[in-house]
């Protein structure tokens, strides 16, 4: 048995990484997580869809994070997604008339997510876009990926991103217009049809 005073953080092997969780149902969804646009608001979407993994099996606890410009492209500065109250720290939930332009939604049992948010506006040369990240079984850093609406192909060809993407690819990153405002959007985390994931430096 090694003496203690012959034992020193660089003689120690690093501990190895392990998956997490999966905890994502504990504590990071809160009530209407999903439900990001204010009631009423006329440029309301729906978002819908499935996770999936490697297999093309649905996920039931995976969890989305969803970032979105306001209609105009402006990024919202108003809190009030995560509201407290100051007096007994509960959660208060949103206030239903600010857009903070934030969502986290966790999937069900089916590994369906859903959301509803405002048509996101254009910013920077880029078409509209929303910001995805995905948190999973699996999955040691999460990714990010975006969401991006059909409707205008000439800013979808013209965009930085998607045009040095092969159209197949591509469209991993444009949802479906199911009509009446509402789209489709599926995450494939790995294998055919894997979404294009995006990595920051």
């Amino acid at each position: 048995m090694p003496k203690i005073d012959t034992i020193r953080p660089e003689t120690v092997l690093p501990t190895p990484s392990h998956t997490v969780g999966p905890f994502y149902g504990h504590a990071l969804p809160f009530p209407g997580g999903g439900d990001i646009a204010p009631v009423g608001h006329p440029d309301t979407i729906a978002l819908q869809g499935y996770v999936y993994d490697g297999g093309s099996d649905p996920l039931p606890d995976a969890l989305l994070e969803l970032w979105g410009p306001a209609p105009d492209g402006r990024l919202p500065q108003v809190d009030g997604t995560l509201r407290r109250d100051p007096a007994t720290g509960g959660f208060l939930g949103r206030n239903g008339v600010e857009f903070t332009g934030f969502g986290r939604i966790q999937t069900d049992a089916n590994g369906h997510w859903s959301a509803r948010t405002l048509r996101p506006g254009a910013r920077g040369g880029n078409a509209p876009y929303l910001s995805v990240c995905v948190f999973a079984r699996g999955l040691l850093v999460h990714l990010f990926t975006r969401i991006y609406l059909p409707g205008d192909e000439v800013a979808l060809a013209a965009d930085p991103l998607l045009s040095r993407l092969p159209k197949e690819r591509r469209d991993t990153l444009v949802a479906r217009d199911q009509g009446q405002s509402t789209y489709r959007f599926d995450i494939r985390l790995q294998g055919e049809g894997e979404t294009v994931f995006l990595e920051f430096q």
